[in-house]
């Protein structure tokens, strides 16, 4: 892939070898279909995952050329999915999944010679730096995505299994990516796919360093984590909010995840899923890659009832998840509806109106947002 462009006065200045264009063309020297590809955050250097279990890194020179630094075999069976860590905090650590599901960590050394840097040890396999696969009996990681916060210095990782259930994991302590504790664990799909059924599930962090402004005056906080799943047909967005838990008689904080969004329209697989970096728009955008043949892009807003004249909370609050409130805003909503349902009816068509156009309010994001979660912004508004 090459790009040209017209020559200016200032191009005329500039060395030959400043000129080139950004070029990938490279002979991979993968002995299989090449599986998975990642480019760091810097856009110069580039890892490619095989069906042959090897992984391949490239650097780009200043005369833009690609050559090769290390090959290593990194699992049993075919790469996955890879993910180069963000070069600011992490410079030389790779994520890598395997089709026998294990989950590892590559880090570079960059004093060892080209070859063998990221292979620790003189064995070809090399040692990963940290490497799970899991628990469960016939259950293996099928999609992974991981994410750090600048302001803790934690690193996130996301892993989902093949039976749809997702574990979220969190750095014990602060930029150390060899110890990991359990943050939350939950279920992405209502039943587990049958026997010898084609499976698809694919998972992406929330790319940006908070939430967007929107959901930020929603009432979602700062440090909220966003999870965009695709498991078999459904694409569901996830975010965290804070919770207390009592551990051995003393209070503690945690995160747990709430479904937040659910996206349909997908008549098929839905074979990738991203999250776009760059919510200062105001929304979110989310892209998927689906077995009909269509790649589609949705918007995702946070709206709040405040702009209907309710009572300024919005739909991502918290409070409006828990399963506490809930039930008491539907009883507190069948209590209302029993004497005003008489009163409806004497309503003229002009009334009748109105409240369907209140009802068309609520429902103006009903292709961003779960019906479960308009039903209760509709009930908590009356």
């Amino acid at each position: 892939m090459a790009t040209s462009t017209s020559q200016s006065p200032m191009d005329e200045r500039v060395p030959a070898a400043q000129q080139q264009p950004f070029e990938l063309n490279l002979q991979h020297g993968h002995k299989d279909l090449v599986q998975a590809i990642t480019f760091n955050t810097y856009g110069d250097r580039c890892a490619t995952g095989s069906v042959d279990g090897k992984i391949r890194v490239f650097n780009r020179h200043k005369d833009g050329t690609w050559r090769i630094c290390d090959t290593w075999t990194a699992h049993g069976g075919e790469v996955l999915e890879l993910q180069w860590l963000p070069s600011t905090v992490y410079p030389n650590v790779i994520a890598s999944l395997g089709i026998e599901g294990w989950f590892r960590l590559w880090a570079e050394d960059p004093s060892a010679t080209p070859g063998r840097r990221f292979c620790a040890g003189r064995t070809s396999t090399g040692r990963p730096i940290f490497d799970t696969r899991s628990s469960r009996s016939g259950s293996t990681y099928r999609s992974f995505s991981m994410k750090h916060n600048d302001e803790t210095k934690h690193t996130y990782l996301a892993l989902l299994t093949t039976e749809g259930r997702m574990t979220v994991w969190e750095t014990e302590q602060p930029e150390a990516l060899n110890e990991y504790t359990s943050m939350d664990e939950f279920l992405v799909i209502p039943q587990r796919p049958q026997r010898g059924e084609e499976t698809a599930f694919r998972c992406a962090f929330d790319p940006n360093p908070e939430p967007c402004y929107a959901a930020l005056r929603a009432g979602v906080p700062t440090d909220a984590l966003g999870l965009a799943v695709a498991a078999m047909d459904a694409v569901k967005v996830y975010r965290s909010r804070d919770v207390v838990g009592a551990s051995y008689g003393v209070d503690t904080a945690r995160k747990e995840f709430y479904l937040a969004v659910e996206v349909g329209g997908h008549r098929g697989l839905v074979r990738d899923i991203a999250w776009a970096p760059g919510n200062i728009r105001g929304y979110d955008m989310i892209a998927t890659a689906c077995q009909d043949g269509y790649a589609r892009v949705f918007r995702v807003d946070t709206p709040m009832d405040g702009f209907g004249g309710a009572e300024g909370k919005s739909w991502s609050l918290s409070e409006l998840i828990t399963p506490e409130k809930s039930v008491q805003r539907q009883r507190a909503a069948a209590a209302r509806a029993a004497p005003s349902l008489a009163s409806s009816v004497k309503d003229d068509d002009g009334a009748g109106s109105t409240h369907h156009n209140s009802s068309g309010n609520s429902n103006s994001h009903s292709s961003s947002l779960s019906a479960s979660l308009a039903k209760m912004a509709a009930d908590g508004a009356r």
